[in-house]
């Protein structure tokens, strides 16, 4: 039987983590849930381990690519075969993990869970720069990608292995896709629900990931 990690970054979420840990474990033993905690200072990792999930802690907000890519390490040393990445704001729902695994049993490698990036109820910042980095990954990858900026995907452990990661924080998700997909790698996206909560709010800085995303860009391009 093949064994799936649930893997969870977070940062300062004490106010949703518990609930969608409630709802995960109501489809996968806790045992298979990793929260990363990117540096919180609130309750965010005590809430977790009440939940009786696994828990890293960083010691500092590292940022979120660097929290996926400790998870990764964790989920290739305890021998999963894949791991499914979501966001703690509970803008995934967990109801929708079973899309992901009957992509992945017919062979995919990595599944992005897309959502309808042109409902009016998306905040602005994240319409522009989810449709740029979207656009720029096509065109990097050579293959359609309609959303590079989602969190919600599952990712084989051997891709994971194989798929050297050199940033740390929102780049670090459209540098995977590229990745993947130029060394040959299966990549399928399956329509999720679009949820946006009030009171939610992006930890992307507008003009420092910016730049940040254009530097993987020309590297990218120059690979």
């Amino acid at each position: 039987m093949e064994r799936i990690l649930i893997l969870i970054p977070a940062y300062n979420e004490e106010a949703k983590i518990g609930l969608l840990l409630e709802r995960i474990s109501e489809l996968f033993p806790v045992t298979d849930i990793l929260v990363i905690d990117d540096g919180s200072t609130d309750g965010t990792a005590s809430i977790a381990r009440q939940n009786g999930v696994n828990v890293i802690s960083q010691p500092t907000n590292l940022g979120k690519g660097m929290a996926l890519k400790r998870g990764f390490e964790f989920a290739i040393e305890k021998g999963y075969d894949a791991v499914i990445t979501m966001d703690a704001d509970l803008q995934h729902n967990p109801s929708e993990i079973p899309k992901f695994l009957k992509e992945y049993k017919e062979g995919a490698d990595l599944i992005i869970g897309t959502r309808d990036l042109h409902v009016k109820e998306m905040p602005l910042i994240r319409f522009l720069v989810n449709n740029t980095t979207s656009l720029v990954a096509s065109l990097l990858s050579g293959i359609r990608i309609h959303d590079s900026q989602s969190g919600y995907r599952l990712l084989r452990t051997d891709l994971l292995r194989n798929v050297n990661i050199e940033t740390y924080r929102f780049q670090t998700e459209t540098e995977i896709i590229v990745k993947a997909v130029r060394l040959g790698y299966l990549l399928k996206e399956i329509p999720i629900e679009t949820i946006y909560l009030s009171g939610n709010r992006s930890h992307i800085n507008p003009f420092i990931d910016t730049i940040r995303f254009i530097a993987l860009s020309l590297k990218l391009l120059w690979q």
